[in-house]
Parts: structure tokens; sequence; C-alpha cells
């Protein structure tokens, strides 16, 4: 079976993450949030992620 992505492709995407650790980081977390929640988050889960969610937006627009 062939790979859908080149090995010019995997390179340059493994060079970016090197020079981008924290932007890699976040977006890892992000893409892993998202999908406990779509596919695997209770609503008890979902209700304590939406408390904290809700801190969050708080202390963010008080450093504003």
């Amino acid at each position: 079976m062939d790979k859908k992505t080149s090995d010019a492709q995997l390179k340059a995407t493994r060079n970016w993450e090197k020079r981008n650790k924290e932007k890699a980081k976040i977006g890892s977390y992000r893409r892993t949030a998202r999908l406990f929640i779509k596919t695997y988050a209770t609503l008890e889960d979902i209700e304590e992620l939406k408390g904290l969610i809700d801190e969050r937006i708080k202390v963010i627009q008080e450093d504003k």
C-alpha cells in the first residue's frame, strides 16, 4: 500500500515541529480535548469541563 504523505512532506512536518515545539504541543492538546469531548465524554465530564472553561474565561478577561 502506498503512503499518502510523501517523505519530503513528512520531513518538512517534523522540522516544523522541532522549530515550533510549543505550537505543536498546544495543537496536540487541542486535538486530544476535541476528540475526548466529541467521542468519550459523559454528561458529568462535560459539566466539569464547562465549569473549568467558565473559570478560564474569567481569568483571561481579567488579564485584558
